[in-house]
């Protein structure tokens, strides 16, 4: 870029970013709306895994049970796992279906003559598997009832002599080798990447979608383009003022989360890695993203004729960060294969895992992805300068 078109630029870029910032609600809006949304989020979220653990894990359970006049010993042991039986309604299936009990237990009438003769004695456990609220209380449940029938099977073996530890075949053991960095980053490597991706790609969407689409609706972008400077210059500084916006909101948004996280006071939040080297490793990764996501609204608010038209692309631009998400749900990926770190998304999304994970990225698996990063973002400047080019975009109506 010459010297003069450089300070075009430089006057571009100023220009945009003080009339954008003159409407200060919407200024303080595109700026901190990540770094308030994403605490109150992680804060909540950390408060309320504690509340649960503290009311499904750690007080009493009350669960009904029918027929616990057959087996006094298994309801008493039950209640030393905290788990306590009490009279089942008169329609328990239904109960559970409104969510007014979460678990019960039948105890077959059987049980007692089964129990004597050394059979195994029948206990149905009724829950509703479509309710999640749920699985805690079945869970606890159903431990404790493997627990009682290792325990009993046990001690009926040394009643009749037998070693217990012959019926174990097999004594398996488990080692996990996940660094402790690992297991830091498990939450944040589940919630942590969708977010960032988001706030990345339409972090800037608000200047981007005025200065093009609510300049052509407000019949000023047609002066702008009859001066006699470059298109290309022209739309290199507006796109270069959302991008900084994009950039500076990304930056807050971070530091939202690593000053949220040393403020929490659950132990899941102080266990995250929040370290400034972690922060700056996702700056790295999520800064292509942002000059993508920018270009790219360019193009598409290029050739709306309103504001209205334009925010209704951010509908289908919200989605796109979180389809690698859902895929890996579905197929989870390993991160050796370096064609991943050239999808666009996908890339983002494991270079962020690893940061998160405490992992450090090989330097193939860095270039490839800057590469091609870098390269798409190119590419999406390179057409949004080729849309303002065409006559037709000073046309308003």
């Amino acid at each position: 870029m010459m010297p003069a078109s450089f300070n075009i630029f430089l006057t571009v870029l100023r220009k945009e970013l003080r009339d954008f910032a003159r409407d200060r609600r919407t200024f303080l809006m595109a700026l901190l709306l990540g770094p308030l949304v994403y605490p109150l989020l992680f804060l909540g979220l950390g408060k309320l895994v504690e509340t649960r653990v503290s009311t499904q894990l750690e007080k009493p359970l009350e669960i009904p049970v029918i027929g616990a006049d057959y087996a006094p010993n298994l309801v008493a042991f039950l209640a030393t796992q905290d788990i306590r039986a009490k009279a089942p309604p008169q329609d328990l299936v239904g109960a559970i279906r409104r969510q007014d009990e979460d678990v019960a237990l039948i105890i077959a009438p059987d049980f007692a003559e089964d129990w004597r003769a050394g059979r195994p004695a029948k206990v149905e456990v009724v829950s509703d598997s479509t309710r999640q609220n749920a699985e805690v209380a079945v869970q606890r449940v159903r431990v404790a009832l493997v627990a009682y029938g290792r325990q009993v099977g046990a001690l009926r073996l040394v009643a009749r002599g037998v070693n217990p530890s012959l019926s174990q075949a097999v004594n398996v053991a488990q080692r996990d080798v996940a660094t402790p960095e690992a297991k830091q980053g498990r939450f944040l490597s589940m919630m942590l990447p969708v977010l960032l991706l988001m706030f990345a790609f339409i972090g800037g969407a608000n200047l981007t979608m005025d200065v093009t689409a609510g300049e052509r609706e407000r019949q000023s972008l047609e002066p702008l383009l009859a001066t006699p400077v470059s298109r290309g210059t022209l739309v290199s500084g507006k796109m270069m003022a959302a991008a900084l916006i994009g950039i500076v909101a990304l930056v807050l948004t971070l530091l939202s989360f690593k000053f949220s996280a040393a403020l929490s006071t659950s132990a899941m939040a102080r266990s995250l890695d929040v370290s400034y080297f972690a922060i700056g490793k996702m700056m790295l990764v999520l800064v292509p993203l942002v000059l993508i996501g920018t270009a790219l609204l360019t193009f598409i608010a290029a050739g709306a004729k309103s504001m209205k038209e334009a925010q209704s692309h951010l509908v289908w631009m919200m989605f796109m960060p979180m389809l690698p998400a859902y895929a890996l749900m579905a197929y989870p990926l390993k991160d050796q294969d370096l064609w991943q770190y050239a999808v666009p998304f996908l890339s983002q999304n494991q270079m962020l895992v690893k940061a998160s994970r405490g992992e450090t990225a090989s330097p193939e698996q860095w270039g490839i992805y800057l590469a091609c990063a870098l390269a798409l973002a190119g590419v999406l400047w390179l057409a949004a300068i080729w849309r303002y080019r065409q006559e037709k975009l000073a046309i308003s109506t």
